[in-house]
């Protein structure tokens, strides 16, 4: 949704889950985000931040998470990112997220159902939160 919102800037999205090596030299801003599952953040988000830490540290940069478990947001949000990384960022938000039960595998929909008490896909996007971090995307940035 992100992405969509700045499409006319032609903004490049990478799946880090997909992508061997990037090359952060080539960008001067940094959108860095995934989702919360079993209350950690995706590893490949948490590898790409401390590998590349001391290049991020050097650009302008801005942290999403997706997110559901709402008496844990703050503390996930805290371990999904370096603490040095989340006080450089230009702007940070939890952005919500949706239960896909389609999406999921037997066991992931029992776990879903059994602790979130979910019996099926719901959607709980925090569509102004999206709004509020594509506008400061937009006023620090390329992306105008």
């Amino acid at each position: 949704m992100i992405a969509q919102k700045l499409v006319q800037d032609d903004p490049l999205v990478i799946n880090l889950k997909k992508s061997e090596k990037i090359d952060l030299i080539h960008y001067d801003q940094i959108i860095i985000g995934g989702s919360i599952h079993a209350g950690q953040m995706q590893g490949a988000v948490k590898s790409f931040c401390k590998k590349n830490l001391n290049l991020l540290m050097d650009k302008k940069v801005a942290l999403f998470m997706c997110g559901l478990n709402k008496p844990e947001l703050e503390t996930e949000f805290i371990n999904a990112f370096p603490e040095t990384l989340r006080e450089h960022a230009f702007t940070s938000k939890i952005v919500g997220g949706e239960y896909v039960l389609g999406r999921m595998n037997f066991i992931e929909k029992y776990l879903i159902k059994k602790i979130a008490k979910v019996t099926e896909s719901a959607s709980y996007i925090n569509y102004e939160k999206i709004d509020e971090l594509v506008g400061e995307l937009k006023k620090v940035s390329d992306f105008n």
